[in-house]
C-alpha cells in the first residue's frame, strides 16, 4: 500500500495527457494527409531536435517526464543535446559523434525491436 502513496499522480497525469497529445498530432497526420510513417517520423525526430537544441524541450520533459522523453520528439531531442555537449568536450567532432552516443541504447533498441516487429508483421503500402 506503501507503493501508491509515493507515486505523484499528477505527474503521472501530465505524462499521459503530454504522451497522448504527441500521439494523437501523428494519428491526424496520418489519417488527414499523404505522408507516410517514414515522413511523420523525420518530421517528429526534426522537430524534436530543432526544440531541444533551442532548449524548449527541456521544460517539456521537466513537466511531463517519459511522456515527453518516450515519443520520437524525444529522441530528437536527447540527439541535439548529445550533439550540444559533446561539442563543448571534442569541438566540431562532436557534432558527428555526439547525438549517437547519447542516443545509443534507444537506437539499438529500435533496431532490435524493429527487427523482431518485422519478423511479425504485414506491411502494407499506404494508397497515394
Amino acid at each position: 500500500m506503501e507503493f501508491f502513496q509515493t507515486i505523484d499522480w499528477m505527474k503521472m497525469l501530465y505524462c499521459f495527457i503530454v504522451g497522448g497529445i504527441i500521439c494523437i498530432i501523428g494519428q491526424i497526420l496520418i489519417d488527414k494527409t499523404k505522408l507516410t510513417p517514414a515522413r511523420i517520423l523525420v518530421v517528429y525526430v526534426t522537430v524534436g531536435v530543432i526544440l531541444g537544441g533551442l532548449g524548449l524541450y527541456k521544460k517539456l520533459i521537466d513537466f511531463a517526464g517519459c511522456g515527453a522523453t518516450v515519443p520520437l520528439t524525444g529522441f530528437g531531442a536527447n540527439l541535439a543535446k548529445g550533439v550540444s555537449e559533446a561539442v563543448k568536450e571534442h569541438g566540431l567532432l562532436g557534432a558527428f559523434i555526439g547525438g549517437v552516443k547519447a542516443s545509443a541504447g534507444g537506437i539499438a533498441a529500435a533496431v532490435f525491436f524493429g527487427y523482431i516487429a518485422s519478423l511479425v508483421s504485414k506491411p502494407k503500402i499506404k494508397k497515394q
